[in-house]
């Protein structure tokens, strides 16, 4: 893996990979925790206006057509810390991928008419995200775990916010964290001059000073918290979860092993007791997401109304029988992570955003010592990660 910091502090890193393909990431480091009430949803907004044209690309199907003629994808996605944009094509077309990429990240026109039309469309999706309690349950759920932390806001904001943004906010907004030096380009893939051809398009963007991010410490949690909303489904969408800490704390592999234990498959500890043992939900599986500076574990079940407070009761018992877990499951935990880890990263675009990500977070070292971290899980460390983060649970339901 190679890195290269141009002069406006732009960061790109190239990991060499013998494939026909060659995959793009722009990150930016710009998310739903950076905005306030007023303008909550920008940053998923402007992720969806960045493809809606540019000077030299006057529209939507322009820009995508572009890149799937080629037979290529071209897509991106908005998370409560970055904004990504990414191509993969043939890497004979790595030129072209790189031109279309660059051009809409750094020259979106934000036309009127195209942000009155995308903000029909957010608003579907809004809506389309309340009336699928399979999303909408991490909604309840986040903010109901989150009452001071930013990760509570749901990522698409709200209605109101969104019916309410001004072409002047988001210029504003785009002008503030769309700058090299709060970006990072990634390409996995074999690419000749790859570090000349993305200075050529990116030299001329200019530097901006970037204000220092501050966080919210969420208080700790003295008692177990539920939340309950009546959406007159057949099933209960039930999810129960703890506060955690970011992927800079030494605790965040352990969980990773903890999630390995409970949740991989058909095999993880809290699928066999209550799918192939009890038979009480068809959905059932386990979460972690560590993030800049905090985090949650949790665990997700799809069950019959009558079946709530024992599915509870199953998931709380199996997270406190971790504390004495064999060394056998925990190997076995150890080699399903280097499984998984390994061959998702075989594809390139997922490739290009473990690094993105692991970059912000930390350095993009990190992806390269993630398996040994792994490995130097112990049965001690996993006792104390069950002592000190599963407490007290918040739980979410839909019914």
């Amino acid at each position: 893996m190679e890195t290269k910091i141009l002069d406006n502090k732009l960061k790109i890193i190239y990991l060499e990979k013998e494939t026909k393909s060659v995959c793009i990431e722009i990150n930016v480091k710009a998310g739903s925790n950076d905005e306030s009430e007023e303008i909550a949803g920008i940053s998923h907004f402007i992720e969806h206006m960045i493809f809606e044209g540019t000077p030299k690309r006057p529209n939507s199907f322009v820009i995508s057509n572009e890149i799937e003629k080629l037979g290529g994808e071209l897509n991106a996605a908005t998370s409560n810390e970055r904004t990504f944009f990414y191509a993969k094509v043939l890497s004979k077309h790595f030129d072209i991928a790189l031109d279309v990429l660059s051009d809409i990240v750094k020259n979106p026109l934000f036309k009127e008419e195209h942000i009155k039309k995308e903000k029909k469309i957010v608003i579907d999706e809004i809506k389309m995200v309340h009336d699928q309690p399979r999303y909408f349950q991490w909604v309840l759920f986040e903010k109901e775990l989150f009452k001071k932390h930013p990760m509570g806001k749901p990522i698409y904001g709200n209605i109101d916010s969104i019916k309410n943004l001004s072409v002047e906010q988001i210029s504003s907004y785009f002008k503030k964290y769309y700058v090299p030096n709060n970006m990072t380009i990634v390409v996995v893939g074999k690419v000749d001059n790859l570090f000349e051809k993305v200075k050529q398009k990116f030299a001329d963007a200019k530097e901006t000073k970037l204000l220092a991010q501050t966080y919210v410490v969420e208080p700790e949690k003295t008692e177990n918290q539920f939340k309950t909303e009546k959406k007159g489904s057949i099933q209960a969408y039930v999810v129960l979860g703890y506060k955690t800490v970011s992927r800079r704390h030494d605790d965040s592999y352990v969980l990773d092993v903890v999630r390995a234990i409970l949740g991989r498959g058909q095999s993880g500890k809290i699928f066999d007791e209550i799918r192939n043992k009890r038979g009480l939900a068809y959905d059932v599986g386990v979460f972690h997401n560590p993030n800049l500076d905090t985090g949650y574990f949790a665990v997700y079940v799809n069950t019959d109304k009558k079946n709530i407070d024992k599915t509870k009761d199953i998931i709380v018992d199996e997270i406190q029988k971790l504390k004495n877990i064999t060394e056998e499951e925990i190997a076995e935990a150890k080699t399903f992570l280097e499984g998984e880890f390994l061959l998702t990263n075989e594809e390139s675009q997922k490739m290009t955003d473990v690094i993105a990500s692991w970059e912000q977070v930390e350095d993009s070292g990190s992806v390269e010592k993630y398996l040994g971290r792994i490995a130097g899980v112990t049965k001690k460390d996993i006792s104390l990660v069950v002592n000190e983060y599963f407490s007290y649970y918040t739980m979410a339901v839909l019914e």
